[in-house]
């Protein structure tokens, strides 16, 4: 099954990042070693960065092409009751950041079985 995982991750302390790298990096290590694809890690600064990439527009265009499967822009535009530029904009921008593909006849689809978002908002401490 391939897997992606969108993140929020604010890690402001270098060594903070590092390690999170090397925990994700061991972990991919061993799932490949079992025969399974590791997932692909999309990490955000912020949710205002996240916001700016998957629009409400857009996950609904990711979650539309996860149930159709590979579709042409065009298709896609008319089962989504949109513009087709408008559409082709969004998924240029989801191709760009890795969550869009084409495929050998040149329809869009999810590359991705399942798509997992991970957020954590922290408080401030008492």
């Amino acid at each position: 099954m391939k897997r992606a995982i969108i993140q929020i991750r604010s890690e402001t302390d270098e060594v903070t990042a590092i390690e999170s790298m090397g925990a994700r990096f061991a972990a991919s290590w061993k799932t490949s070693g079992a025969g399974e694809k590791p997932p692909f890690v999309l990490t955000f600064s912020s949710a205002a960065q996240l916001f700016s990439v998957i629009s409400p527009k857009r996950w609904e265009l990711i979650e539309c092409l996860q149930r159709l499967g590979p579709s042409s822009i065009r298709g896609l535009a008319r089962v989504l009751g949109r513009d087709v530029k408008r559409v082709h904009e969004d998924v240029s921008t989801l191709m760009d950041w890795g969550l869009v593909e084409r495929d050998d006849v040149g329809r869009v689809a999810i590359p991705y079985d399942e798509i997992e978002a991970d957020f954590i908002l922290k408080g401030a401490a008492a």
